[in-house]
């Protein structure tokens, strides 16, 4: 499954450099690649990772999450 997010608060390649962190350590995310200038991360997981998990990552790391898509 992929899923993109939203996400508010980047500004430089570290902030994206902890959101793919945050991201990849979630169980089940394959993998994680975060876009600075469109402000999205697309997560590539599988069937068991839900969004409320994403989204807890992502804010624990210090960022928000105002919008999703799934497929």
């Amino acid at each position: 499954m992929k899923t993109v997010l939203n996400v508010e608060g980047m500004s430089c390649e570290h902030c994206v450099k902890h959101i793919t962190e945050a991201l990849e350590g979630i169980a089940g995310v394959k993998s994680a690649t975060v876009n600075l200038k469109h402000k999205k991360a697309e997560v590539n997981h599988g069937g068991e990772v839900t969004l409320d998990a994403m989204k807890a990552a992502v804010s624990e790391a210090g960022y928000e999450v105002v919008g999703n898509s799934s497929e």
